[in-house]
């Protein structure tokens, strides 16, 4: 294993056709994020055997629902 590796000439998964069409049929983007411990023990913990970053993403989505319908609700108010 070498001390340093030379990515100057790297090409993104996008720009590689094979790797561009697994991302585009997948609807799924590859992110780095720094979570708490506390919070990635807890979600391996309630998986029960599916994956944990999937449950993250359903309760991501969740979340992001429930701020639609607060506004919706919200609009609707206002008008009335």
């Amino acid at each position: 294993m070498r001390n340093e590796y030379d990515f100057s000439n790297a090409e993104r998964a996008s720009e590689i056709p094979h790797l561009a069409k697994i991302q585009a049929e997948s609807g799924k983007t590859r992110i780095t994020i720094c979570l708490d411990d506390a919070i990635v023990r807890a979600y391996k913990a309630k998986a029960g055997g599916r994956g944990y970053q999937t449950l993250i993403n359903e309760t991501l989505r969740r979340g992001l629902e429930a701020d639609s319908v607060k506004e919706a609700l919200r609009e609707v108010i206002r008008e009335e």
